[in-house]
């Protein structure tokens, strides 16, 4: 039989295509309708104008042909100064990188700033995906502490303590994923200034910064006239214009990493996907107000959700923001798995066990309730007070 990499063979299956094998096949009742809360993708379409300024691009050629290997300039230019607007600092093309989805970014960052045998601190609970690239490239992930009593933002001296001459970065995700907590300005900048002090890099994935409660800025690093020392910035265009499929992010930092990324580029795609470029130079040059409108209506949608699982009985909400909320479930002596999956089956509820997101996560599940419409709220709240009651009634 052909030898396969062990690495890659000991990495863990994709999770939420486990989750999703739970209910493959099954049918549900009009009256009680699966609500699925498990991956993170926006409850609306692109507007019309979008599809309708790509179906008419589609007719030139151009559209078909690769691209510059870190993207089209024009979207590379719109992005710099967009950021350059919105955090200050400088910020110019020369130092975006345009990828395919912000899961490849991180891929790029890491395979540049690491080999085998190196550690990156990454604080936990961790994107699975994050976790499942380090091991496949051999690199240690070194976890962080979750800290559920500070609703999950994680302790720059514990990282710290941490750091060896073998650490390479530190991996921040704000507003994070899975737990939806938003790292206060004055955590995002302890940690950098750890990352300068200590010569790594910090990895700042900011995925969701679209989402944010409100429209103050949510940290001033890039003011660093010295920020490409130190700083990788990452970024989607999928949840802010909707289009996930298109597969569409981006990676910013200085120049001694971008060369780097350039090759690996160049060997995994080539360029990230035309169509989805387009797509993004579109949003962002004609869709700051389709933006703004559902920004706010993710706000509310964030704050009903944080009203209805805030008061359950039994069940703790540890941290809610974005697109997530983190829960901490009533059952003691049951893994997550165990609980998302009789959720699943018995309450026709989806979502993700904390354990799919390292170790120590077994008393929490993740929500993503970005997928559903506000009045989906309350029947969450129902179904998790039903699987309680199930349970006491047992």
């Amino acid at each position: 039989m052909t030898t396969l990499n062990p690495l890659l063979a000991a990495v863990a299956a994709p999770p939420i295509a486990e989750a999703q094998r739970w209910i493959q096949g099954r049918s549900f009742p009009a009256d009680r309708p699966l609500v699925d809360l498990a991956q993170a993708v926006p409850g609306y379409a692109p507007p019309d104008s979008l599809i309708a300024h790509l179906a008419d691009r589609l007719r030139d050629p151009a559209m078909h042909r690769y691209t510059e290997i870190l993207g089209v300039p024009a979207l590379r230019a719109a992005l710099a100064a967009r950021f350059a607007r919105f955090y200050g600092g400088t910020i110019d093309a020369a130092h975006v990188a345009i990828t395919a989805g912000c899961n490849q970014a991180f891929c790029l960052a890491m395979t540049a700033l690491a080999q085998p045998g190196d550690r990156v601190i990454l604080p936990l609970p961790h994107y699975f995906n994050h976790k499942m690239w380090l091991d496949t490239l051999g690199i240690e992930a070194a976890p962080l502490a979750f800290r559920p009593e500070s609703g999950g933002v994680p302790d720059v001296e514990e990282a710290a303590a941490l750091i060896t001459d073998r650490t390479r970065a530190i991996v921040l995700v704000t507003p994070n994923n899975p737990t939806g907590a938003i790292y206060p300005a004055a955590t995002l900048r302890a940690f950098y200034d750890l990352a300068k002090r200590r010569g790594i890099a910090l990895v700042l994935d900011e995925t969701y910064i679209d989402f944010l409660p409100t429209d103050a800025r949510p940290h001033d690093l890039f003011e660093d006239p010295d920020w490409a020392s130190t700083l990788i910035h990452l970024y989607s265009f999928s949840k802010v214009f909707a289009i996930t499929g298109h597969r569409v992010g981006a990676l910013t930092a200085g120049p001694a990493l971008m060369a780097q990324v350039e090759k690996a580029m160049d060997c995994v795609a080539i360029c990230a996907p035309r169509i989805g470029q387009e797509a993004a130079l579109f949003g962002l040059e004609q869709l700051g107000g389709w933006v703004a409108a559902n920004t706010a209506a993710m706000r509310r949608r964030a704050t009903v959700f944080r009203d209805a699982l805030s008061g359950l009985e039994g069940w703790r909400l540890v941290s809610l923001g974005a697109f997530f909320a983190y829960l901490e479930h009533p059952f003691p002596g049951r893994g997550a798995v165990e609980v998302a999956r009789d959720l699943a089956l018995r309450h026709n509820l989806l979502t993700l066990p904390g354990s799919m997101f390292g170790p120590g996560q077994d008393r929490f599940l993740r929500a993503a309730f970005a997928n559903v419409g506000d009045d989906v709220a309350p029947v969450v709240a129902a179904r998790l007070t039903d699987a309680l009651s199930s349970r006491d009634a047992a």
